[in-house]
């Protein structure tokens, strides 16, 4: 054997006896789930850190007020636009799925059904909890995809026994023909908790004949039991969420309808509650301070100011020297709309502070102390998405009719601060209009 073939049999023989080179350890670091606030439905133009600085805690008390309570125009706006908003939700709530819930069934609640549809459209796993699942059953109830909702009523996996799955279970049984089952379910549903109205309508289905009685429209469930039945439903007083299915569109901005006449000073004022702003300004030119009350011109001056965004220092001086005249019947009126268009930034002389300060017959507020300092330092630390569910904790309390003045001042000063500029317009326009 040759020596270069003994070297080379030699060093394959060392090689394939050495110990095997030690391989580096490889992490594997699991993926983090997904914010289940991430995902939006559609650009709203606020940004990314919506909830930057927002408390867990205020969203966890907020949201399902949101999806219980009727709000105002201005008020539900503020909602839709925020709860629409795709951004990683409040510290310590981006993995709660019943939060996250939560605030679709409040998007919904407050007539945003295209945008809960297109967030739901992007979630995965609604049925693995029940306030999600629940979120996704009423949309689909609400666009009329009844086979949608009584498939997620099907997959639940807890939570069966709650009585919103009971009720939609005893129509989508009845809806299938299985009427056997459906009785047995409504006999359970109506034992947990008895409902005359569902009772009425769920008994005439079953039943094949009878009179059910008016159409209910209270949410998805009533909406497709109604439609169902063939019911009229334009009889019926619809909920935000159900008023938007029957829209067929999504409601826009916040706007009221208020009486257009006589005359031209209240056909101004109702073509601003309308968001018809040109129009209004056409309308208040031809009027003359000579031919026209001046507490209402000064009202129209001020509704314009606040809908257009454009301070008004003059505007609020006529308001404030209104608000303090001695034994005016209408001087607490006149002093609320000074206050909500001084909360819009209008800037006022040395002379009208003096007198703003001294005003006694403005509406108090009706929120806690605390919760409207709380509102002021999110609104002063530019804290959009605090600002936001505070600002609609105040108008969830307040009801349909909207916050008292002291309650609206500071919601609109603490929106505007935030750079909610155009819901604080919506809420000053919408307390001005309460002044007429």
């Amino acid at each position: 054997m040759s020596r270069t073939l003994t070297v080379m049999t030699l060093g394959a023989l060392l090689i394939g006896a050495a110990p095997a080179l030690a391989q580096p350890a490889v992490e594997v670091t699991p993926l983090a789930a997904p914010d289940a606030f991430a995902n939006g439905a559609r650009d709203t133009g606020l940004p990314p850190d919506l909830w930057r600085g927002a408390s867990a805690e205020t969203a966890r008390t907020v949201l399902p007020l949101l999806a219980a309570r009727p709000l105002s125009p201005a008020a539900a706006a503020l909602a839709r636009r925020v709860l629409a908003t795709g951004a990683n939700g409040p510290e310590g709530a981006g993995q709660d799925r019943e939060l996250a819930g939560a605030r679709i069934a409040a998007l919904i609640a407050q007539g945003g059904i295209k945008d809960a549809g297109a967030i739901l459209s992007r979630t995965s796993g609604l049925e693995s909890n029940p306030v999600m699942a629940q979120a996704g059953a009423e949309a689909a109830l609400l666009a009329g995809q009844d086979e949608r909702a009584c498939d997620i009523a099907e997959g639940l996996a807890s939570g069966r026994e709650e009585i919103y799955w009971l009720r939609l279970r005893t129509y989508c049984q009845a809806r299938d023909g299985q009427t056997g089952a459906a009785r047995l379910t409504f006999d359970l549903a109506q034992g947990v908790a008895r409902d005359a109205i569902f009772g009425r309508l769920m008994g005439a289905k079953l039943a094949g004949a009878g009179d059910p009685g008016a159409a209910s429209l209270r949410g998805g469930l009533d909406y497709a039991l109604s439609r169902s039945l063939g019911l009229d439903l334009a009889a019926a007083t619809p909920a935000p969420a159900v008023a938007a299915a029957l829209a067929a569109g999504e409601p826009g901005p916040a706007s009221w309808s208020i009486e257009a006449g006589p005359g031209p000073l209240k056909a101004a004022m109702a073509a601003v509650a309308a968001g018809d702003l040109a129009g209004a300004q056409s309308l208040r030119a031809g009027l003359t301070a000579d031919a026209t009350p001046v507490n209402e011109l000064a009202l129209l001056d001020a509704l314009i100011a606040a809908a257009s965004g454009k301070p008004d220092g003059p505007t609020l001086d006529r308001l404030v020297e209104r608000g303090a005249v001695e034994g005016a019947k209408t001087r607490g009126k006149m002093q609320n709309a000074a206050i909500l268009l001084a909360a819009l930034g209008a800037p006022m002389t040395p002379q009208a502070r003096g007198e703003f300060a001294r005003f006694v017959g403005a509406e108090a507020g009706k929120a806690s102390v605390a919760r409207g300092l709380a509102l002021d330092l999110a609104g002063e630390a530019k804290l959009i998405g605090e600002t936001a569910l505070l600002a609609l904790w105040i108008s969830a309390e307040a009801g349909p009719a909207g916050p008292a003045t002291g309650d609206r001042a500071r919601i609109v000063r603490a929106l505007r601060l935030a750079g909610l500029d155009a819901e604080a317009r919506a809420f000053a326009v919408e307390g001005l209009l309460a002044q007429r």
